[in-house]
């Protein structure tokens, strides 16, 4: 096979050499010298056979480096031959034939090139690829071969607009729109893997109404490396729209807090510890112990956890004996509590089992985070502790009230603060997405309620941050932007989903439910360096009262009155 290339190769300098130089030496008005014409042929094919294999070069998969190798080719036998013929002939013959030789070689194996992977594919679809950079036209290559058609780039940078990529424009997002004026394409595609999701937001809000279809590429910390960007575009998701990245991420600090450090993660299996633990991994822990009471939950995570000693321990926070022997033994750094029943219909209806969990649960990791000298304790909280209305919310302030006040004995104690992450087991997400695929009803409890929302990653590594700057005894509330209301929330999915006729229902609150959650207690709010992040009043309860209440909390028969008597702000919605 590479005997009949070299042949080839040979043949095209020897046919291509003998036109060039016929059409320099009648323009030049000079007669037909052959013994120039075999000496240069030589020379070429000399260097075509020693210089950079350019006699291997397949033209049918030829680059720019490949055009680029056969310039660099034959310039250098020009060098060779020149000072043989300096002299003889006129130095600007011998240029021109050369550049007339190269054109015509490097014309030759674009035009096969083109010919060669020109798409037998009929084009049914239409496309509009959003970002003229190298994300978007390494796509626009990868679906030369398939149905799609490419109709359009759109790019914001106004240098590139009016111009154009292989014949395709490059349009601004209004000329776009009157161009398609009453139109809608089957397909547009987001190519700009290093923009923030509000930008791709502002894109779908701007567009959406013009398209079938609207995918988009993964962020550049997602992006597969070495794989096609065509089979790595996914649906444009409700947690695309939703999603805020917040500015002030101090991946240097967070990197501090857990690099090298043994990190005890509550809860380990659950949406916000399974992605603590891949943070962890992520900052360079030394070891991960991974704590939770579900067996296939433990399991998932313990299977990702490639890249770090991690031990996973199957129990529940509740026994504190076992949590002594795992300190015992593997004595954490760090302690990280996400465990905790969060359901609040769930725990309405199951309330001693919901304080046992929450209450004694985090007390008995506190506790003894304390006796075997944990360094920094940090506590998952939410934004139903604020002013509560169920039973879960005010086990999570009296969570809350504990970790502050047992802060200040040798291991800083925080706590953070936030709302509903995007795509927990527990979020109205899954629910919504099973519905839709059902074909319908969606159904929301209020047509007014709302909620704060964040991506679970955000959400967690901001957790790790305010772990980080925490100097014990604070409650750290993470900024979650403005709060969302579900029934939009519900039309969004709908409309990406491409379904018609599903309708929403409203079922109307449940149990313990609030139209709005809340992050503050009151307005008395403490800056910290970070805007995503601030601290909330600290609310002092004298730990041995409080401790003797939990008691009393345990074993009494008003559990709810004794709720209402740890925290007075607890105003139960039992029949919404």
């Amino acid at each position: 096979m590479q005997i009949d290339k070299k042949i080839l190769n040979f043949l095209v300098i020897i046919l291509l050499s003998f036109i060039t130089f016929w059409w320099t030496f009648f323009i030049y008005h000079m007669p037909f010298e052959i013994e120039i014409v075999a000496s240069v042929i030589v020379i070429r094919m000399l260097a075509s056979r020693f210089i950079l294999r350019d006699y291997s070069l397949s033209w049918s998969k030829a680059s720019q480096k490949t055009f680029l190798i056969k310039s660099v080719v034959y310039i250098t036998a020009f060098f060779v031959y020149l000072p043989v013929f300096y002299g003889k002939v006129r130095f600007s013959f011998l240029v021109s034939e050369l550049f007339l030789y190269l054109f015509s070689i490097n014309f030759l194996m674009y035009a096969y090139y083109y010919f060669t992977n020109k798409s037998k594919i009929k084009k049914t679809k239409s496309v509009v690829i959003y970002g003229a950079g190298k994300a978007g036209i390494k796509l626009a290559s990868e679906l030369h071969d398939s149905k799609y058609k490419i109709e359009y780039f759109v790019d914001d940078d106004k240098t590139l607009h009016n111009r154009s990529v292989d014949s395709v424009n490059i349009l601004s997002e209004q000329q776009l729109k009157r161009v398609m004026k009453d139109k809608k394409y089957d397909l547009l595609v987001i190519a700009m893997p290093s923009v923030p999701k509000e930008r791709i937001k502002t894109i779908y809000d701007s567009l959406s109404n013009y398209f079938e279809i609207i995918q988009v590429l993964p962020s550049l910390d997602e992006i597969l490396t070495g794989k096609n960007l065509a089979i790595q575009l996914r649906d444009l998701s409700v947690e695309d729209l939703l999603a805020r990245h917040p500015k002030d991420l101090d991946k240097e600090k967070i990197k501090v807090f857990i690099k090298d450090k043994t990190v005890l993660v509550t809860g380990a299996g659950g949406s916000i510890g399974s992605e603590i633990c891949r943070q962890c991994e992520k900052y360079g822990a030394k070891k991960l112990i991974l704590l939770d009471h579900s067996e296939y939950n433990l399991y998932a995570i313990l299977e990702e956890i490639q890249n770090v000693d991690a031990v996973a321990v199957m129990q529940s926070v509740v026994n504190r004996d076992l949590l002594e022997e795992i300190f015992q033994k593997h004595k954490p750094q760090v302690v990280i509590h996400a465990a905790a029943y969060k359901h609040v219909p769930l725990v309405e209806s199951n309330i001693y089992e919901g304080i046992v969990n929450n209450v004694m649960g985090t007390k008995n990791v506190i506790d003894t985070s304390i006796k075997y000298g944990v360094e920094k304790f940090v506590m998952i909280s939410t934004d139903k502790a604020v002013r509560p209305t169920n039973v879960m919310g005010t086990t999570k302030r009296i969570c809350e009230l504990y970790a502050q006040n047992s802060n200040g004995q040798g291991t800083d104690i925080v706590a953070v603060r936030f709302g509903n992450v995007l795509g927990s087991s527990g979020s109205v997400i899954p629910k919504f997405k099973k519905q839709i695929e059902n074909g319908g009803p969606v159904t929301v409890t209020h047509p007014d309620i709302t909620r704060y929302f964040m991506l679970i990653p955000e959400a967690c590594e901001l957790v790790l941050q305010a772990g980080a700057i925490g100097s014990g005894g604070e409650i750290f509330i993470l900024d979650m932007g403005e709060p969302i209301k579900i029934v939009d929330l519900a039309k969004k999915m709908i409309d990406l989903s491409g379904r018609e006729n599903i309708d929403i229902v409203y079922t109307g609150l449940r149990p313990g439910e609030k139209l709005y959650e809340e992050l503050l207690i009151d307005e008395s709010d403490t800056k910290t360096e970070y805007e995503s992040i601030t601290v909330a009043k600290p609310t002092p309860y004298n730990l041995k009262k409080l401790n003797e209440d939990i008691e009393v909390l345990l074993t009494c028969n008003d559990r709810l009155g004794k709720l209402k008597e740890i925290v007075p702000e607890f105003n139960h919605q039992k029949n919404n």
